[in-house]
């Protein structure tokens, strides 16, 4: 597969900012930085004069000289569903289907839905709502930034993209605070964060149990009770899961655990585990 054309991605999820300007199967540039404390908290940009002079540093200290870019937001922000519906629903049904499941604010909150394709008998369609005050502050820091925000993906959706599993679970450890991204049929399905801490003495497996199976729970008694136990739990982190926490963790909830690998056709140099979300945006088509 050739390589795509160079675009610039730029994570504004989390304080730690990250930025790569390359394309899958080719080179890469990457960068990360931090932002003035209080300027981007729990995913939501609360100064964005702040976080765009914050970015614009990070990218001459780069030296990206590119301004169209990609970014993407926390899930914080927003609240998606993915809907299954029979293939013979029409365009009024979806709606309805959209507005039933996502009942918000219409004058705080944007909608937009999408079909997904699908070699099921069926319409998969996937919804998102967005708090457009918030969005508008990641976009407002990117244009601060020198940036032209072609385009705002939720994170979620960028870690499902770089997901190497249709069905699969990736515990990102790198985010602040950390996040559980529940993935199936290739689709984000469920996302949550949680501070991640390990107490003195305590083994990681405890720290992650817990969110874990709330995750797996809400999924599978609300959304899909059939979803595979052989479904792996990735963890995204620099350093690998001790064998004996991996262990314990799979004993704990029922499902394999392993390390996240690296995305297909990223180059070995690149710490896919920091600027993970960053790859999955440059694997979207459009945009």
């Amino acid at each position: 597969m050739p390589s795509l054309a160079p675009r610039l991605a730029v994570d504004l999820s989390s304080p730690l900012i990250r930025v790569v300007d390359g394309a899958l199967g080719g080179p890469m540039r990457c960068g990360s930085g931090g932002t003035p404390t209080g300027a981007l908290v729990d995913g939501r940009v609360l100064d964005p004069a702040a976080v765009g002079g914050a970015l614009r540093q990070l990218l001459a200290r780069t030296e990206i000289i590119e301004n169209r870019a990609l970014i993407t937001a926390s899930d914080a922000l927003a609240t998606f569903r993915v809907i299954r519906l029979p293939q013979s629903a029409s365009e009024q049904n979806v709606s309805a289907a959209v507005a039933r499941e996502l009942p918000l604010d219409p004058q705080r909150m944007s909608i937009r839905w999408v079909d997904v394709p699908t070699e099921e008998d069926e319409r998969r369609i996937y919804a998102v709502a967005w708090d457009r005050a918030l969005i508008n502050n990641v976009s407002e820091a990117a244009r601060i930034a020198g940036l032209d925000p072609a385009a705002v993906d939720l994170k979620s959706a960028c870690v499902a993209r770089a997901a190497p599993e249709s069905a699969c679970v990736v515990v990102d450890l790198m985010s602040d605070p950390a996040e559980i991204v529940l993935i199936d049929r290739n689709l984000a399905q469920v996302w949550h964060s949680f501070r991640f801490a390990v107490k003195p003495g305590e083994d990681v497996a405890t720290a992650l149990t817990g969110p874990l199976k709330s995750v797996l729970r809400f999924y599978k008694r609300h959304r899909d009770a059939s979803f595979d136990t052989a479904a792996p739990i990735l963890i995204n982190a620099e350093q690998s899961l001790p064998s004996a926490s991996a262990f314990a963790l799979n004993h704990a909830v029922g499902h394999p655990v392993t390390q996240l690998p690296p995305p297909r056709r990223v180059p070995s140099d690149v710490r896919y585990a920091t600027y993970l979300a960053c790859i999955g945006l440059l694997m979207r088509r459009n945009a």
